[in-house]
């Protein structure tokens, strides 16, 4: 709209100068070198007009003949350049829809349209990438680290190439110069900060820790635990130096409270220097919030020279801060069976059993029966079900399950990797021989309903296998002829058994043996043989336990025990 007023005002400024002159008529006389020139004012104008507008014309002529070699020179580039980039365009295209060749294609065509331009670049080495040219792509790399617009993704590229390769020294190196030249850069720091873990290179990994958070690459809560961790791992080699572990575990333990390694590796070096409150302060904080089994056993054992009960008495108290937690209740057994308190020993395994039968509680209840009667065929009963039972939790890593917590993953270096937890949860259904975990609950009750001191079964005469009964007979045969102190898995309230469950847990006496029972001779007296009864539930053991009598009947129960068909833990 401007420009169309501008050149109205210019028109309108010639049509009144014109109109100006036409009406003030006048001569106009040149007299040069001999030659007179007489014409009209309007006359000389429209001469000096038309020559203006001539010269105007010949000085373009001459400017677009002088200038053409450069114009088409100009037109060429801008069309290669078009054609360069329609070419980048079709590679992306083709490396995102997989096509090797394509892209590869495109990649030199562009490539020899565009130079070494940086988009050209990028195709080029992804292009490598797709068809599984590494030396390709590490050239397309390298030379993009040699402008400075490329440089950052020179080096990730060459990074990456690195780590696929295996090269780890290489790859450490990269990052390291990723991390100098462009320290704000996500991938850097942390690629080094893995490194240096997986190292062990704990002061450097703190170095890194403490850039990524001044460099906001990482929120503050992560940074205070991983912080933590590295103070853990620190404090664990260098325990040489007491006084310098113990500053490092303490700290760990305040910046992460609910750590429990930094909490157990605390208050156990303090214990260490004889500072008993603050170890056991320390470990009340972490139990709080999270209950574990090194801080049970850093606790009870906070003071070496006090006595058995003194550490019950510990155990007792920890274990009331925590309700009927498992960690809790396995420590006051295991307190209670070193201060020979059978019966407290007894209701916390009850109540153990009552909230989650694992292996641990099963190996206790061996324990506990092999110390308060000496019955060793009911120990390894206890031990059979062990192996059969849930598992506990431990720490567990990329696969990789251990008893002791460590800094790093054994597969991959990761930092803080390990997890309290239950390794395998089994998904498969039950057996008709585990039936006894569903009915922990009702064990536990007779378990704690049991009495305090009870005599050893005496040995008795092998007996024959009895006929099958009908279930509610063998029960009530089984509750009578068992001794109070041995638990019972039957009670009248429980559920009856489905028919599949029955026929998989009834005796079979007709099946053949391949060898006869080994007879167990008394070694003092001649008893009289136990009344036979049929089986609670057949006893499941590993193929090559033959069971107390050699494969053949359960001296107390009556049943014939067969291999088990679970593999063994």
């Amino acid at each position: 709209m401007v420009r169309v007023l501008l050149y109205l005002a210019l028109v309108g400024v010639f049509a009144f100068a014109a109109v100006w002159l036409a009406d003030r008529p006048g001569q106009l006389v040149v007299d040069w070198q001999g030659y007179k020139i007489e014409t009209s004012v309007l006359t000389a104008a429209a001469f000096v007009g038309a020559v203006a507008c001539l010269t105007v014309v010949i000085w373009n002529v001459m400017r677009w003949i002088l200038a053409g070699p450069e114009a088409f020179a100009l037109f060429r580039r801008n069309r290669r350049r078009a054609k360069g980039y329609d070419a980048i365009a079709r590679g992306v295209v083709a490396v995102g829809t997989g096509d090797s060749r394509l892209a590869s294609r495109e990649a030199g065509e562009a490539r020899k349209l565009l130079g070494k331009e940086p988009l050209t670049l990028v195709l080029a080495a992804q292009a490598a990438q797709l068809s599984g040219d590494g030396p390709g792509a590490e050239a397309a790399f390298r030379a993009m680290t040699e402008r400075p617009e490329t440089r950052a993704l020179g080096l990730r590229g060459l990074f990456v190439e690195a780590e696929r390769r295996g090269d780890r020294p290489a790859a450490r190196a990269l990052a390291e110069e990723a991390m100098r030249q462009t320290p704000e850069t996500p991938w850097a720091g942390q690629a080094l900060f893995d490194y240096q873990c997986a190292d062990h290179d704990w002061t450097g990994a703190l170095s890194t820790l403490e850039r990524l958070g001044a460099n906001r690459l990482i929120d503050k809560a992560d940074a205070r635990r991983r912080r933590a961790v590295l103070l853990t791992a620190q404090a664990m080699e260098g325990e040489a130096d007491a006084a310098l572990a113990v500053k490092r575990a303490r700290e760990a333990h305040s910046l992460a409270p609910d750590f429990t390694p930094a909490a157990a590796l605390a208050a156990r070096l303090l214990a260490e220097q004889g500072d008993v409150k603050k170890a056991m302060k320390i470990v009340e904080a972490t139990w709080a919030r999270s209950t574990h089994p090194d801080l049970a056993e850093v606790y009870v054992h906070v003071r070496p020279g006090d006595s058995a009960r003194d550490k019950l008495k510990r155990a007792r108290a920890l274990s009331e801060k925590s309700g009927d937690d498992p960690e809790g209740l396995i420590a006051v057994a295991r307190a209670a069976m070193a201060a020979r308190e059978l019966g407290d020993a007894r209701v916390a395994l009850a109540k153990l059993m009552g909230v989650r039968p694992t292996a641990r509680g099963c190996l206790l209840m061996a324990e506990l029966s092999e110390i308060e009667h000496d019955d060793a065929g009911r120990a390894r009963e206890w031990l059979g079900r062990a192996a059969r039972a849930p598992r506990d939790p431990a720490w567990v890593a990329d696969g990789v399950s251990s008893d002791k917590w460590a800094p790093t993953s054994p597969v991959t270096g990761r930092l803080d990797a390990f997890v309290w937890k239950i390794p395998v949860e089994e998904s498969r259904p039950k057996l008709a021989s585990e039936a006894w975990l569903d009915q922990a609950p009702v064990e536990s009750r007779a378990i704690a309903a049991a009495a305090p001191a009870a005599p050893p079964p005496a040995a008795a005469k092998p007996v024959a296998v009895a006929a099958p009964e009908p279930p509610a007979a063998a029960a009530h045969a089984e509750n009578e002829n068992l001794p109070r102190a041995m638990p019972t898995l039957v009670d009248d309230e429980a559920p009856a058994k489905s028919a599949t469950e029955a026929k998989l847990s009834a005796p079979k006496p007709t099946e053949p043996k391949p060898s006869e029972p080994a007879k167990i001779e008394p070694k003092k007296a001649e008893l009289k043989p136990a009344k036979p009864t049929a089986a609670v539930f057949p006893l499941s053991r590993p193929p090559d336990d033959p069971g107390p009598n050699g494969g053949g009947p359960d001296t107390v129960t009556g049943a014939q025990s067969y291999p088990s068909s679970r593999p063994t833990y």
